[in-house]
């Protein structure tokens, strides 16, 4: 449970990296950001290192499918009541753990103090995070701000997201966007290589790049 913890908490910029793409299509950033933060922890129970790749290139897909859901769901992360009360709850604690010992309590020693598992911790203190502000008032006015993300910056995202749309793909489409964008053939050149006419390349290219672009926005 300390190990997923940590994986979870070393993992957040990723999750504000995955939201921002989102941002500015009718849902407000923190309940983007929350929608990612289910997503990271679902992703943290079930990713098995064993399988040889990296966590985040597993947790994109993951986080990212919870914002979708989200939007499909109508645009808010709904919080059960039986949450809003265990956060409160988990304040108190977390007062009274404060005042004993000087410093914030673990995720792990509020399970055990409270008797409650370390999940229903963690999408507690998700749901009652408070909001962050994107603005900054100052003497001209609210400016806007940018959250700092000390994870994978968009673009490392953005190439992991395009990853698991190309392992969907049939082998020769798979095939026709690696020579094409990975190796940078021609399209005279991947014809020949497909025993393809370069019209059809350019067709079918264009028919592929139009599909991944609505998979990916």
């Amino acid at each position: 449970m300390v190990e997923r913890e940590i994986t979870v908490s070393e993992n957040l910029g990723l999750v504000h990296v995955c939201a921002g793409r989102f941002k500015g299509r009718g849902i407000e950033y923190d309940d983007l950001y929350q929608a990612g933060c289910i997503g990271l922890i679902k992703a943290a129970d079930k990713f098995d290192p064993q399988l040889g790749y990296r966590f985040s290139t597993y947790a994109v897909p993951v986080i990212i499918g919870e914002i979708k859901r989200m939007f499909r769901d109508g645009g808010a992360v709904k919080v059960s009541r039986s949450l809003k009360e265990l956060g409160l709850k988990i304040s108190r604690e977390t007062d009274v753990f404060v005042k004993i010992h000087g410093r914030e309590p673990t995720v792990s020693e509020l399970s055990e103090k409270m008797g409650v598992s370390v999940e229903q911790i963690t999408e507690a203190l998700t749901a009652s995070a408070p909001p962050v502000s994107l603005t900054i008032s100052g003497e001209d006015g609210e400016s806007q701000t940018d959250i700092p993300v000390s994870a994978p910056d968009e673009k490392i995202t953005e190439l992991m997201s395009l990853r698991e749309e190309l392992k969907k793909l049939p082998d020769a489409d798979r095939q026709l966007i690696y020579l094409r964008f990975f190796k940078r053939k021609t399209q005279a050149e991947t014809a020949k290589h497909l025993g393809m006419t370069q019209v059809q390349i350019s067709r079918r290219e264009k028919k592929l790049l139009l599909m991944l672009r609505e998979k990916l926005l």
